[in-house]
């Protein structure tokens, strides 16, 4: 059996349903356990090094394999930090824009949290900011402007996980680290035939990665296998044939499964929330309100709105609570948004005062400063919704 599946593997044209037979024939006999790559970690770590000094991605935060440059901790920090479930297409603009406004840890911790919020403002998952801040002024404050080097150290920081410390104590300061994201995840599960559906098999997926990390260039090796996944082991679109390192070497490849890898277990469908928003103007001015510090869009300005629900239909909203005693009128059409769990639609109700009026909670805002203010893309789509109408006053 182990020399015929020797011999099939040398085959490049193996059609797939050979290879689901001879899969199908190793999981019942219980060989498949034992089929490992034909090349040790060592050699293929090595591999995926020489491909990634010749293909490696440029981007702005990091250093070009072979210059003899250290890597910026500070950037490598933010940008890890942003990374976290956001692509690197939509990062670099928000990269760029928090290096040009703030170059140094020290200009970033003496920030207002409101300027950090109002340039992160569309990147999503606030709290990200809100850390980013907080981390920020501890280092300055309590570590001298120094970034920790050790993994465990970084697990303290604030808004550092597990992956981020990985990520920052292996690209920053080239320590051995395991690090893991959606990209390591996919070539791992490639790589090694991982069928166990995600998230169960992600401790089987960090000890092939594990072992598979080196113990020189821990950093470029992550940033290598990264690479591998965004350019060549794609979520949707496989490249594998000549251009794959570990082309040889992959189980998926060999075995035809790899364009079904990872597999996932079904997703729950996004339930839809609902509820009323509160636009209030006066002679050019906007009324906002800031959100709570915890929570969904933790300390953001907002155009008010009523408590959003999770309903069927808007049969089952009921009429708002109305803030101010006043001849609100509601507006044609309706703001749609998705956040990661829920979907949200918003009808928007205008009230134009013709005196001002002094409020219990939040403050009158020129629209000419709209821009400049934290606004998360929901309520800017909400802006968005009544642009025309208020350019007209």
């Amino acid at each position: 059996m182990v020399e015929f599946w020797a011999e099939k593997r040398k085959i490049p044209s193996l059609d797939s349903a050979i290879k689901s037979y001879i899969v199908r024939l190793f999981n019942i006999t219980g060989l498949m356990d034992n089929i490992s790559p034909s090349h040790d970690p060592a050699e293929l770590s090595d591999t995926l090094l020489d491909w990634y000094d010749e293909n490696a991605r440029q981007l702005p935060w990091r250093i070009r394999p072979g210059s003899g440059e250290r890597p910026d901790p500070y950037a490598i920090w933010l940008s890890e930090i942003m990374l976290q479930q956001t692509t690197v297409v939509t990062v670099i603009p928000y990269f760029e824009k928090f290096i040009q406004l703030w170059p140094t840890i020290g200009d970033l911790a003496s920030a207002e949290l409101d300027q950090i919020l109002s340039a992160w403002a569309g990147l999503g998952y606030y709290a990200r900011a809100r850390n980013l801040h907080k981390c920020a002024r501890y280092i300055v404050g309590e570590l001298n402007g120094n970034f920790p080097d050790r993994e465990q150290e970084l697990l303290r920081l604030p808004g550092v996980g597990p992956y981020t410390a990985a990520a920052i104590a292996a690209i920053a300061f080239g320590q051995k680290a395991t690090v893991m994201d959606g990209n390591i995840e996919r070539v791992m599960a490639r790589m090694f035939n991982v069928t166990t559906p995600l998230p169960e098999a992600r401790p089987e997926l960090k000890a092939w990665a594990e072992r598979m990390t080196p113990d020189h260039r821990a950093g470029d090796y992550a940033q290598a296998v990264m690479d591998l996944g965004a350019d060549i082991c794609g979520a949707k679109i496989l490249k594998c044939s000549g251009r794959c390192p570990w082309e040889d070497n992959c189980q998926g490849n060999t075995l035809g499964t790899a364009d079904q890898l990872p597999r996932r277990k079904s997703k729950m469908a996004k339930l839809t929330r609902r509820g009323y928003a509160f636009w209030a103007e006066y002679q050019g001015h906007l009324w906002l309100c800031r959100r709570p510090e915890s929570g969904l869009l933790g300390g953001m300005m907002e155009v008010p709105s009523s408590e959003w629900l999770e309903t069927d239909s808007w049969d089952e909203v009921p009429m708002p609570q109305i803030p101010i005693i006043a001849n609100w009128k509601e507006t044609p059409g309706m703001v749609r948004h998705s956040f990661t769990h829920f979907h949200l639609e918003l009808k928007v109700i205008r009230l134009e005062l013709l005196e001002m009026i002094e409020l219990q909670e939040g403050g009158w805002f020129p629209f000419s400063r709209i821009e400049n203010l934290a606004l998360p893309t929901v309520m800017m789509k909400i802006i968005d919704h009544l642009k025309e109408p208020v350019l007209d006053l």
